[in-house]
């Protein structure tokens, strides 16, 4: 254990005996505040074993308990999550992974993009029986495994946009030299997953970091709130390392994504006017949408799914770490785990349902879906002979 854990245990140990004096918190002085005659509120943290309140840090144990209806709400909010990200990552799961059209090296991004998901979502049944006993129910344990799941699930997700921003970039941008194999792919996911593990390993040994509960007592993710030099040097590089570099890759490709796509489309517009025509593309239907626009649409997408995701937990841990701690109430520390939540349930949809194949496999599997995907989609000449190529090299691997 580092110097800095033996002195956070100090700390929590003489807390613990502390509690049982006359100069105990609030929390345990008095549990229960009474309001009105037949109404009484309680203080977080009420209804924890003394054994596990060690491990709950003293900032939520000042707020009061939330009403019981909003655990409950909360509760069916995560079951529609984990119905809804289930069913949508399942199918992405099975599509892919049985149908020999998707089986793409670039497929296996979006694979893996599902997985990770699909993983963030399997915990969901922990804080789903923490809402409905309102609180700390599960202690410790459970905690820690729903902290360990978030942590893999969300950083792994995280690089793998990235690496699929990377993937769409070397295919639009340089389809004769930007070819990616199912080797170089696996090799690139395997990188992901060495860099994912470290950064949710280190605070569950508490090695560097460690997990604890946020909020309602409910969630869990790495403490934020401890005000030693190492948990702040631990929440600065998980900051940089989890959330800047991965969103800095999915800006900068997507960006040069599009830039490359309306640079080619103005150039056939350029093109068609010298050859006094209306458009080079012999298949365009005049009320399809250009190809940059698509692509613009798809990429706004992702960059704001992913912004949108993982943006509200970068900025509470950082006023955690760094800032007001007294702004980091225990409703607004809720607001980022819906949102990530909320984006593992969108992520299929995007990703995969956008994917003109995996609509026609669904189609064929699943006809009563009513989908009705025709057999052939508008594309640009450039998007065209992107897919071709690779598809031919695909073959080839």
């Amino acid at each position: 254990m580092s110097v800095g854990s033996k002195r956070l245990q100090r700390s929590l140990d003489m807390r613990l005996l502390n509690w049982t004096g006359d100069g105990a918190p609030l929390a345990l002085q008095s549990r229960a505040m009474g309001s009105g005659e037949n109404e009484v509120l309680h203080r977080l943290g009420w209804n924890v074993p003394k054994e596990e309140l060690i491990h709950i840090q003293e900032h939520w144990l000042k707020f009061s308990e939330p009403p019981a209806s909003l655990h409950f709400l909360l509760g069916l909010v995560y079951i529609g999550f984990f119905i809804i990200a289930i069913i949508g990552n399942g199918l992405v799961l099975w599509i892919f992974s049985s149908a020999k059209s998707l089986r793409t090296a670039s497929n296996m991004f979006v694979v893996n993009l599902a997985f990770c998901d699909f993983m963030m979502m399997l915990k969901a049944p922990i804080f789903i029986y923490n809402s409905f006993y309102r609180g700390f129910e599960l202690g410790i344990l459970g905690c820690q495994i729903f902290a360990l799941m978030g942590s893999l699930s969300g950083i792994g997700a995280g690089m793998t946009n990235a690496f699929i921003a990377y993937d769409r970039y070397t295919t639009i941008t340089k389809p004769f030299d930007g070819k990616l194999t199912r080797t170089k792919a696996f090799m690139f996911i395997l990188i992901i997953w060495l860099y994912t593990i470290p950064w949710a390993v280190m605070p569950l040994t508490e090695v560097w970091g460690r997990f604890g509960p946020e909020g309602y007592l409910t969630a869990c993710s790495f403490d934020y709130l401890t005000n030693t030099f190492d948990n702040k040097m631990f929440v600065g590089s998980i900051f940089f390392c989890s959330y800047c570099i991965p969103m800095s890759m999915i800006i900068y490709f997507y960006s040069k994504i599009v830039s490359t796509v309306f640079n080619h489309e103005k150039a056939l517009r350029e093109q068609a006017k010298k050859m006094n025509v209306d458009s080079l593309r012999s298949n365009q239907n005049q009320g399809s949408q250009t190809a940059e626009v698509r692509i613009a649409k798809a990429a706004i997408t992702i960059c704001f799914l992913f912004v949108a995701s993982w943006t509200p937990y970068a900025v509470l841990a950082l006023i955690g770490a760094f800032g007001d701690q007294s702004l980091l109430t225990p409703g607004v520390s809720m607001i980022p785990a819906c949102t990530c939540k909320f984006v593992a349930c969108l992520d299929p949809y995007v990703y995969a349902i956008s994917h003109p194949r995996y609509r026609q496999e669904l189609q064929n599997r699943l006809p009563w879906l009513a989908i009705n995907e025709p057999a052939e989609d508008t594309k640009s000449v450039a998007t065209a002979a992107t897919q071709n190529n690779e598809e031919n090299h695909e073959q080839k691997a």
